[in-house]
C-alpha cells in the first residue's frame, strides 16, 4: 500500500537545491555566540601582536613568500629561541594536555555571558582533531587527535554534552584544508578530498549531530574541487537535526553567495537580510596569544556596541575566546563575557529575536567615513570612533535600531541629558517610551515625523556601556 504522506524530496548536489533549505529561526534569533580556538597551537600561544597565534605552524614550518618575510622570521626566531630549531610542531600535540579543562564550568560561563550558541574548532588547519578522528592520525602516521595523545580525551564530545545540557546550541568549526597533510601537498587534491576530508567531515556530523557546521580553509580550491555540494546534500539528507545550519565557506567563490548564513571576519558595517555572522576575537588573535596585553583586548563597552551595531544590520556576533593549553579561559576573557552578560540581562529584549529596522542607525551631523573597510584586521576601536570618541568634525551613531512585535528599540551609546530627538519614528497615540531597567515611562512629544524624548525625569540611572529605549506600538517599519 502506498503511503498517503509525501516523503520529503531529497536534496540534490546543486546550490539551487542546497540553498532552498530554510534557515532555522533559532540562528537569526540568537544574535550572540561564542567561538573557541583551542589546540596544539595553544601550547606556544605566540604571535607578534596583531596576528593569529593559531597559524603558528604555518609560519614556523612553512616557506616565506614576498611581503611576509618579516613575519616568517619573527616566528622562526621565537621558535628557535624557546624550543630549538629541530623542535617539530607535532610535539605540541603531546604537550597539549587540557588538564584543567572543565566543560561544565565553560558552559556555565557561556550561558552567563548571554550567548545562545557555541562553536568549537574541532580541527584547525594543522589537522589536529579534538575528537576520536581516525582520519587525523592515519593522515600523518602518528597520534594526531585528542583521544590518543595530549589530553587523551574527547574534548569535542565532552564540551558538546556540557553546552547542550546548559540549554545552548552547539556547533563545530571544521577546516577543509590542512597545511601539511601529505595528501593535500600533492598537486592533485582529489585523494585528500575523497579519502580524508569527506569521510572525516561525515564522521563529525554522524557522531555529534551538531547544530552548526562552520567550514573554513576553503579558499585554495573551488566548491567543485572540495565536492562541497555533494557533502552538503549528504548532510541535509542524513541529519536528524532540523536546527542544523551551515555557513558560506565551501569554496573560494562561495562566501556571501551560498550557505545558510554568510560570514565576515574582523569586519565593519556589513549588512544583509540573509542570515549572517561576524566573527572576531576579544583581542586580535583567535587562539590565545601570550603577547597580547590588557590594552589589546576590546573593552566591554566596545564589545556591547559592536553587538548592537551588528544586530542592527541583521547579523550575529560570534565572539572568540582562546583558552590556554591547560584548558583555562584567561580571566580577562571571562570578565568580558560576564560584562556582556550583565548588559544583556537588562537589555537582551532589544537583541534576541529582533529584526532590522528600516534604518540601522541614526547619525549625528558631521563628516562620515564612507569608504568600505576590508575584512581581516578591523580593530574593535572602530565602533568607539563611530559612537563615543569620534575624530574632530566627524559624525557619530547616536542610536542603533532593532525591531520586533511592533516595538522599536533604540540602543544609545551615551545617555542623553535633557531632550533627545529620534528621527522619522512612526509613533501612534498609544505609544509608550521607556528605558529598559527603568520602570517609569519617559515623556515625549511629536514634532512632524520625529519624537522628542525628555530624559530630565530620569533619576539614579547607573552608568552602563549602552542604554536602550523601548518604543511600543510603532507602525511596522522593519525591512
Amino acid at each position: 500500500m502506498t503511503s498517503i504522506f509525501a516523503q520529503p524530496k531529497p536534496y540534490e548536489a546543486t546550490w539551487t537545491s542546497i540553498d532552498s533549505r530554510p534557515a532555522p529561526t533559532w540562528f537569526s534569533d540568537a544574535k550572540f555566540g561564542i567561538f573557541i580556538h583551542w589546540g596544539p597551537y595553544s601550547v606556544p600561544a605566540w604571535a607578534p601582536k596583531g596576528n593569529y597565534s593559531e597559524w603558528y605552524q604555518y609560519w614556523v614550518e612553512g616557506k616565506a613568500t614576498d611581503g611576509q618575510k618579516d613575519l616568517y622570521a619573527a616566528f622562526k626566531k621565537h621558535h628557535e629561541q624557546v624550543y630549538g630549531g629541530d623542535f617539530a610542531y607535532s610535539r605540541f600535540g603531546d604537550m597539549f594536555k587540557a588538564e584543567d579543562f572543565a566543560p561544565d564550568e565553560w558552559a556555565k560561563l557561556f550561558a552567563a555571558s548571554g550567548a545562545k550558541y557555541v562553536v568549537l574548532t574541532s580541527k584547525h588547519h594543522d589537522g589536529f582533531a579534538l575528537w576520536p578522528s581516525a582520519e587525523a592520525s592515519q593522515a600523518f602516521n602518528r597520534p594526531w587527535n585528542s583521544t590518543v595523545t595530549g589530553p587523551k580525551r574527547d574534548l569535542a564530545g565532552d564540551l558538546f554534552k556540557a553546552v547542550k545540557s546548559a540549554g545552548l546550541k552547539m556547533g563545530f568549526y571544521y577546516s577543509l584544508f590542512e597545511w601539511f597533510n601529505p595528501l593535500y601537498l600533492q598537486q592533485d587534491k582529489s585523494r585528500f578530498v575523497n579519502e580524508h576530508m569527506l569521510p572525516q567531515a561525515k564522521d563529525l556530523i554522524t557522531r555529534y549531530n551538531p547544530d552548526i557546521l562552520w567550514a573554513d580553509g576553503e579558499w585554495e580550491l573551488t566548491d567543485e574541487q572540495w565536492k562541497s555540494k555533494e557533502l552538503l546534500a549528504w548532510v541535509y539528507n542524513h541529519t536528524k537535526n532540523p536546527d542544523l545550519i551551515v555557513n558560506d565557506r565551501w569554496g573560494k567563490d562561495t562566501r556571501k553567495h551560498h550557505g545558510g548564513f554568510y560570514t565576515t571576519e574582523y569586519g565593519a558595517d556589513f549588512a544583509s537580510d540573509h542570515p549572517w555572522e561576524e566573527c572576531r576575537g576579544i583581542g586580535q588573535s583567535f587562539g590565545y596569544n601570550q603577547n597580547e596585553d590588557l590594552q589589546d583586548y576590546n573593552s566591554a563597552q566596545a564589545l556591547v556596541l559592536m553587538l548592537a551595531n551588528i544586530v542592527s544590520n541583521g547579523g550575529n556576533l560570534l565572539l572568540d575566546i582562546g583558552p590556554t593549553a591547560g584548558g583555562k579561559i584567561p580571566p580577562v576573557m571571562q570578565e568580558r563575557l560576564l560584562q556582556i552578560g550583565e548588559w544583556l540581562n537588562v537589555n537582551g529584549e532589544a537583541i534576541y529575536g529582533t529584526h532590522r529596522w528600516k534604518v540601522a542607525s541614526q547619525w549625528s551631523a558631521g563628516k562620515r567615513d564612507d569608504k568600505p573597510v576590508a575584512e581581516g584586521g578591523v580593530s574593535g576601536n572602530f565602533i568607539l570612533k563611530q559612537t563615543v570618541t569620534p575624530d574632530a568634525g566627524h559624525a557619530i551613531k547616536e542610536a542603533f535600531f532593532t525591531y520586533k512585535n511592533n516595538t522599536l528599540y533604540a540602543i544609545l551609546p551615551q545617555l542623553p541629558k535633557g531632550k533627545f530627538v529620534l528621527k522619522n519614528i512612526p509613533v501612534q497615540n498609544n505609544t509608550v517610551v521607556t528605558m529598559l531597567g527603568q520602570a517609569k515611562p519617559l515623556l515625549w512629544t511629536k514634532n512632524k515625523g520625529d519624537i522628542i524624548i525628555d530624559f530630565g525625569s530620569l533619576k539614579d540611572v547607573l552608568p552602563a556601556v549602552a542604554y536602550t529605549l523601548k518604543i511600543s506600538n510603532v507602525a511596522n517599519g522593519r525591512r
